[in-house]
């Protein structure tokens, strides 16, 4: 019997097209919950690598300059006395300028950054489309964050060295301190721009209204025993003064073990809590 040669043709192709269906169900691997956050941190880490001179000032010379013109400048008008702990001025700011500093690159990392990857870039979109979900995709941002965070420290304390900031070896630890206060205000502002979907408007707010004075005002500079009663409150609930006063107890001491152990829970739980919101958000906006 004559048989078709359309009829055996398309008998060909679908075969073929069902063996590479057959291939691609039996050798496709879902990417692990890890695995996927560290592939999105390769990428930020193979661009940082390339463009690492663009963000030089902002990760350690920024500052550090701070630290010359408030610990060197300013700081040699300001006696050593009962509210430095008896130590020079620029050994009591030293501690608190690197989470500072911390802080101002975790909101930068978090506030545009986030934003970008879901409005300009998209590249957030392009990362769902492929096996790694929404939760790895925050996972390998913030794991970004942290190793930013630890290699700006790092840059600062190695310098500040040099200018004689540093009483002792606690200076290493001031530099996971640091980290840690900036991921305690990273995962909330990530939450922040994960619900944001105009230009950002919000973070030129958050910037003037909040992270200025949490910097100007969390112990930072003075003791905020110099600030009335009724505004100490604000300093309290600061991650920021939180931040301070753990660095400055690893670092130079005057802070009891049990009070330290309270600020690290507390930075603890802003992080957890920002974490948790920050994973949601990321999975209402990049799941459709």
């Amino acid at each position: 019997m004559a048989v078709d040669p359309a009829v055996g043709n398309n008998a060909v192709g679908n075969n073929a097209v069902g063996n590479a269906v057959g291939t691609i169900a039996s050798t496709g691997r879902v990417v692990g919950t890890w695995r996927g956050a560290f592939l999105r941190f390769e990428g930020y880490w193979t661009w940082y690598k390339r463009y690492w001179t663009a963000n030089l000032y902002s990760s350690g010379l920024q500052p550090v300059l701070f630290l010359a013109a408030m610990g060197l400048g300013f700081g040699s008008q300001v006696p050593a006395g009962p509210a430095t702990g008896g130590l020079s001025y620029l050994q009591y700011v030293a501690p608190t300028l690197l989470v500072s500093g911390a802080l101002q690159i975790a909101i930068g990392e978090s506030s545009y950054g986030v934003l970008s990857g879901f409005k300009w870039q998209r590249d957030y979109i392009a990362a769902t489309a492929t096996p790694i979900s929404p939760g790895q995709v925050f996972g390998g941002q913030l794991l970004w964050v942290s190793v930013r965070l630890t290699l700006a420290g790092a840059v600062y304390a190695v310098v500040a060295l040099f200018f004689g900031a540093w009483t002792n070896a606690g200076a290493i630890l001031v530099v996971f301190v640091g980290a840690m206060t900036g991921l305690a205000c990273a995962t909330p502002v990530m939450a922040m721009a994960a619900t944001t979907f105009d230009e950002g408007a919000r973070f030129a707010l958050l910037a003037r209204f909040v992270v200025m004075p949490m910097t100007l005002f969390s112990g930072t500079f003075f003791p905020i025993g110099q600030l009335p009663i009724w505004l100490r409150w604000l300093a309290w609930i600061s991650p920021l003064w939180q931040g301070n006063q753990l660095a400055r107890g690893v670092s130079v001491g005057g802070v009891g073990g049990w009070e330290m152990v309270g600020h690290f829970a507390f930075l603890c739980a802003v992080f957890a809590a920002g974490a948790i919101a920050a994973r949601t958000y990321f999975y209402r906006r990049l799941v459709v």
